[in-house]
C-alpha cells in the first residue's frame, strides 16, 4: 500500500506542478526539482530512494527508447560528426577536466577523480531536448542535442566503469580489476562495450521487426513497443556491453522502419501511448531528483565531511562543467569548418546556444549512486552530482531561452515548413492519382470524387502560406474546418442521444465515436499565421527545391501586370486567396485554393511553365510541367 500511495503521490504532484509551471511560464523540470528539494526536508514526507536499479533498469531504457523512435536516423547520420564529437569527445574531455580538479582538491587517486568526472559529464536527454523544443531551436541544433543525449550516457557509464576498475572498485555486475589498467586496455574495453551494444541492438531490432511484420493488432504492437527497450538493454548488460547503445540502436532502427513494419493504427497507438508514458516518466524523474536532497545531505554529514566544503566542491565542479563545454565546442566547430564537414547553417550563434545547452539530469545522479560504498568521499561525490544537476538546470535551463533570443537563434520558419509540406503532399498526391489512370475497377464518378478530395487536401496546405487577408475572410479550408467542427458537435450530440436511449450496441457507438474523434483531432491541428511569426524572406527550402530546365530558364522575378490583384478576378468581380505571377509574361493569377484558379488556367492556355508567389515576403517558384519547387 505504501508503494502504491507513493506512486500515486508522485503522479499527482507531477500533474499539479506541470500545470502550475505552464501558467507561470516556468520550465517544468526546474519547478519539479524545487518542489522535490523542499519536500525532502518536510517532516512526514516519505523518503523516496532513487537507486541505480530504478534509474538504469526502470527509467532509462524506456526514456531512451521513446526518444530514439522519435529521432530521425537520417538526421543523426547527416550530423554524425558533431554528435560523436559531443557524445564521445566532450564527455571524455569533461571527465578528464573535472577529474583533474577533483584530484587537485581531494586526496584521492586520479582514477577515482576521473570516475567522479564521468559522473557529471553527460548532459541529460530529457532536459536538453525538452528545453530545446520548448524554446524552438533550429532543427540541426535540436538533432545534434538529441543525438548527443542519446549516446553520451553510454560513453559516461563505460568511462565510469573503466575508471572504477582502474581504482580497484567494482561497479554493477562487474568485478574489481586486478592489476594495472592501461590506456590501451581501457580503449579496447570502450570499443568492445560500444560495438557490442550496437550489435545487440541490431539483433534485437531484427527479431522485433520479424515479429512486427506479422502483428496487425495495435494493442499487441504497443505491447511489443513496451518490451523492446528492456529486450535490448538487459541482454546487452548481461553480456558486458553498453545497454544504452543497444536501446538507442533498436529504437532508431524501429523508428526508421515504422512505415514498413507497422500499419497506420499501430503507429498512431504507439505514438499516443508513448507520449503519455514519457510525460509521466520524464517529469517524475526531476521530482525524484529533488527528493534525494535531504538524504544526500544527511549522508555527507554522517561521512564526517564538512557540508560547506562538499557544497563548495560542487560549485567548483559546476563552474568547470559550464566552462569546458564551450571550450570544446568552439574549437571542434572550427576544425569542422576547416575540413568542410560542418553540418547546418547559421554561423557561430547556433554553436553558442548548443554550448549552453548542457543540462544534467537523472543519469548523473544515478551514476553517482553507482559508486560502491568503499569509494573515497562517495557521499561528497553524490552531493556534487546533485549540485551540478540542479545548478545546470537552474543556470542553463532558465537562461537558454534568453540567450537564443539575444543571438536571434530561432526554430524553423513555419512558412518554410508549410512550403515543404505542400511540396511533399503535392508529390505524394500525384503519385496516388496516377494509379487511377486506366484502372478498370475505378469508374469515372469515383475517380472524379477522389481527385476532388485530394486536390482539396493539397490546397489546404498551400493556403497556410501567404499574408493574412485584410478583410478577415477565412480561406476555403478554414471555412470548411469551422463548418465541419460545428457539424461534428451536432453529430456527437445526436450520438449521445442514441446512446442514452439504448437503441444501439455500445461497441458500434464506440467505433463511430472513434472515427469522429480522429477527424476532429485532425481538424483542430492549426498553425499560427506565418506572417505574425517571421519577417524573413521565404524561399524554396534546399531540401525540397529541385532543378528542372524550366526553372533554370525562368527569371527570378518579373514586373507583374496587375500588382493590385488577379487580373481575371478583377475583371470578373470574384475574389482570390493568394496571388501568383507568371514568370514568362507577368500575368497575375489566383492560386488553386481560389474559386476560379486563374493561375492554373493561364498556364493551360499559354503553356507558360513557371510561376512565382506574389505574396509579401515569398520568393519561391513553381513549375507546372514538372510539378517541382524551385
Amino acid at each position: 500500500m505504501e508503494v502504491a500511495l507513493t506512486i500515486l503521490g508522485v503522479a499527482v504532484t507531477v500533474l499539479a506542478v506541470h500545470g502550475v509551471a505552464g501558467r507561470l511560464g516556468v520550465l517544468s523540470p526546474i519547478l519539479l526539482i524545487a518542489v522535490g528539494v523542499a519536500a525532502s526536508f518536510v517532516p512526514g514526507v516519505p523518503a523516496v530512494a532513487l537507486t541505480p536499479d530504478i534509474v538504469l533498469l526502470g527509467l532509462l531504457p524506456p526514456l531512451l527508447y521513446a526518444a530514439a523512435i522519435r529521432t530521425s536516423l537520417l538526421d543523426v547520420r547527416a550530423h554524425l560528426t558533431p554528435i560523436l564529437g559531443l557524445s564521445v569527445g566532450l564527455v571524455l574531455f569533461t571527465a578528464a577536466g573535472v577529474g583533474l580538479l577533483v584530484w587537485l582538491l581531494l586526496p584521492v587517486p586520479y582514477a577515482v577523480a576521473f570516475a567522479a568526472g564521468a559522473v557529471v559529464a553527460p548532459p541529460d536527454a530529457v532536459a536538453a531536448t525538452a528545453v530545446a523544443r520548448r524554446i524552438g531551436l533550429p532543427r540541426p541544433v535540436v538533432t545534434i542535442l538529441e543525438g548527443e543525449s542519446l549516446l553520451n550516457d553510454a560513453t559516461a557509464l563505460v568511462a565510469l566503469r573503466t575508471a572504477a576498475a582502474a581504482a580497484g572498485l567494482a561497479i554493477g555486475h562487474g568485478a574489481a580489476q586486478e592489476g594495472p589498467v592501461t590506456w590501451w586496455g581501457a580503449g579496447l574495453d570502450f570499443l568492445w562495450a560500444s560495438a557490442g551494444g550496437v550489435a545487440v541492438g541490431a539483433v534485437v531490432y531484427a527479431v522485433l521487426a520479424a515479429v512486427r511484420r506479422r502483428v496487425t493488432d495495435p494493442v499487441a504492437d504497443v505491447a511489443i513497443s513496451f518490451v523492446a527497450p528492456f529486450t535490448a538493454y538487459l541482454p546487452a548488460e548481461l553480456a558486458g556491453v553498453s545497454g544504452v547503445l543497444a536501446v538507442v540502436t533498436t529504437g532508431l532502427l524501429l523508428g526508421h522502419r515504422s512505415m514498413v513494419l507497422q500499419n497506420a493504427p499501430s503507429r498512431l497507438a504507439e505514438r499516443t501511448t508513448w507520449t503519455s508514458v514519457t510525460f509521466l516518466l520524464e517529469n517524475a524523474v526531476f521530482l525524484l531528483i529533488g527528493l534525494q536532497m535531504a538524504g544526500i545531505v544527511e549522508d555527507v554529514r554522517a561521512g564526517g565531511t564538512s557540508l560547506s566544503a562538499s557544497l563548495a566542491l560542487g560549485v567548483a565542479v559546476l563552474l568547470v562543467v559550464l566552462v569546458l563545454r564551450p571550450v570544446w565546442i568552439f574549437p571542434f566547430r572550427w576544425v569542422q569548418d576547416r575540413l568542410g564537414r560542418r553540418s547546418g547553417r547559421g554561423g557561430w550563434r547556433p554553436a553558442a546556444v548548443a554550448s549552453w545547452a548542457g543540462m544534467r539530469g537523472v543519469v548523473t545522479v544515478a551514476a553517482a549512486l553507482l559508486l560502491p560504498p568503499e569509494t573515497p568521499y562517495r557521499a561528497t561525490f553524490v552531493l556534487v552530482a546533485l549540485v551540478v544537476t540542479v545548478g545546470t538546470l537552474l543556470l542553463q535551463g532558465t537562461t537558454l531561452p534568453w540567450l537564443a533570443r539575444v543571438l536571434d537563434v530561432r526554430g524553423p520558419d513555419v512558412r518554410e515548413d508549410a512550403l515543404q509540406r505542400a511540396t511533399v503532399l503535392q508529390a505524394t498526391t500525384a503519385a496516388g492519382l496516377r494509379t487511377l489512370e486506366g484502372d478498370p475497377d475505378v469508374d469515372e464518378d469515383t475517380e472524379r470524387l477522389l481527385r476532388e478530395q485530394r486536390t482539396v487536401q493539397v490546397n489546404r496546405v498551400w493556403e497556410r502560406l501567404g499574408a493574412a487577408r485584410d478583410d478577415d475572410r477565412p480561406t476555403p479550408s478554414e471555412a470548411y474546418r469551422r463548418a465541419r467542427l460545428r457539424m461534428l458537435a451536432a453529430e456527437r450530440a445526436e450520438l449521445l442521444a442514441i446512446r442514452d436511449e439504448g437503441r444501439v450496441d455500445q461497441e458500434v457507438l464506440a467505433e463511430v465515436l472513434a472515427a469522429m474523434d480522429v477527424e476532429e483531432s485532425t481538424l483542430q491541428v492549426r498553425e499560427a499565421r506565418s506572417a505574425d511569426l517571421r519577417g524573413s524572406v521565404l524561399r524554396a527550402p534546399d531540401r525540397v527545391a529541385s532543378a528542372c530546365a524550366h526553372l533554370a530558364e525562368a527569371p527570378q522575378c518579373v514586373v507583374p501586370g496587375t500588382p493590385q490583384g488577379c487580373a481575371d478576378c478583377l475583371r470578373e468581380g470574384t475574389s482570390w486567396v493568394h496571388l501568383r505571377v507568371c514568370l514568362a509574361c507577368g500575368h497575375v493569377g489566383c492560386c488553386d485554393s481560389s474559386p476560379r484558379r486563374h493561375a492554373d488556367a493561364h498556364h493551360r492556355a499559354s503553356t507558360h511553365p513557371v510561376i512565382r508567389s506574389l505574396e509579401p515576403g515569398e520568393l519561391w517558384r513553381w513549375c507546372f510541367v514538372d510539378e517541382v519547387l524551385g
